[in-house]
């Protein structure tokens, strides 16, 4: 077997990465809060996580997310246009006040939505992808269930919580973090929008304002969501990067618009101060060889993505060390493990990642075999 080690010089080390078990207490000023990693989806932070409660617009991160899937697959495009039905004209709450009959791009109706949390647009951009919105909002359930949101019901794609029905229409923090992830990680052009200050719609005629004032006023902040209702309360899914890192941070009903935008803050910049995302580096050559094969070698790579949430505070420093089979016996398959990478802090294993095979390498035939016996038999008699 082939051991590589490898000395990363990161001066970190990984300590307890779960903010409950770190006895840590942020004023999170609302019903429930979780703070997460995007790129390992790790919680930093949590307090009421999976309690139920009413979102109000942050339900529209999923909206976006349905949107931003059919645009990405071909289903509809940016520049499509998008004709307002008698239920869009009439959504109340916030709103760019759409016409029965008129029409506005796709771009137009994710900006109003992103920014300014257009009800009537995201009503309209149901309608335009599903038929009706109450085939989009079982789209929306049905995707729910996929990304593991358990606690998790939508009723309508808005948030809207003024009729008896919606009383079902909850969620947790955790879902919302989960879904702000997936959003934000696979499609990184609403971002583009989320990121938006001030904007207009309709050749400039309508204004729009974001209602994430963390977009203007967090450094780092890339989006995402606010929501407000009576019944509700101020909530907000706020994302922001820094130095590499990505965090979410969910807070729910909170008491006023300042209490849900402070709690993010504290949120992220506890795990800004804490916390550090690194790519442990590989060798250069990860090789194996390969015996009978149509290819003399294959390539090994990591079978995840090998990205690692460091605790700051620690300063040890991160070792890696790769084994691999020395060789293989063809036929070999792709993802067929070929070794294993093993991250360490001091002592302490923080990752086994599984080194798998990139390609396929065929098994020679006879035929094959023959011809390389007799190209080796005319090279030694040369």
């Amino acid at each position: 077997m082939k051991r590589i080690a490898i000395i990363l010089a990161l001066a970190l080390a990984v300590g307890c990465l779960a903010g409950g078990a770190r006895g840590v207490e942020l004023e999170t000023a609302g019903k429930s809060a979780v703070l997460m990693d995007m790129a390992t989806g790790t919680v930093l932070y949590e307090y009421n996580a999976h309690e139920q409660l009413a979102p109000a617009s942050v339900t529209k991160v999923m909206t976006m997310l349905l949107i931003m899937e059919a645009i990405d697959s071909g289903k509809i495009g940016w520049d499509d246009p998008v004709t307002v039905s008698e239920a869009a004209a009439a959504k109340g709450g916030s709103q760019i006040y759409l016409k029965v009959g008129e029409t506005m791009s796709v771009t137009d109706m994710v900006k109003s939505i992103a920014v300014s949390s257009a009800n009537d647009c995201a009503c309209a951009m149901a309608e335009h992808i599903a038929g009706s919105e109450s085939a989009f909002v079982e789209q929306m359930n049905a995707r729910a269930a996929e990304l593991g949101m358990e606690d998790t019901h939508f009723v309508n794609c808005t948030g809207l919580d003024d009729d008896d029905s919606a009383r079902a229409h909850l969620t947790s923090a955790y879902d919302i973090a989960l879904m702000s992830r997936e959003l934000m990680r696979n499609h990184p052009d609403i971002q583009k929008f989320t990121t938006i200050w001030m904007d207009t719609v309709r050749d400039g005629a309508f204004g729009l304002a974001n209602t994430n004032k963390l977009i203007r006023f967090y450094p780092g902040a890339t989006g995402l969501k606010t929501g407000f209702t009576s019944a509700a309360g101020y909530c907000l899914s706020a994302t922001a990067q820094r130095d590499g890192l990505s965090l979410i941070a969910v807070v729910m009903g909170a008491q006023t618009s300042q209490d849900r935008f402070s709690a993010c803050k504290a949120m992220l910049d506890y795990g800004f101060a804490n916390y550090a995302l690194v790519t442990p580096e590989l060798p250069s050559d990860t090789s194996v060889a390969v015996k009978l094969g149509a290819a003399p070698a294959v390539t090994a790579v990591p079978a995840e993505e090998l990205q690692l949430l460091i605790d700051k505070s620690q300063r040890d420093q991160v070792t890696t060390e790769l084994t691999l089979e020395d060789t293989v016996t063809a036929p070999v398959s792709t993802g067929q493990r070929l070794g294993t990478l093993t991250i360490r802090a001091g002592e302490q294993v923080l990752s086994q990642v599984p080194m798998v095979a990139q390609a396929a390498v065929p098994r020679l035939t006879w035929g094959e075999l023959f011809l390389r016996v007799l190209r080796r038999m005319a090279m030694a008699q040369g």
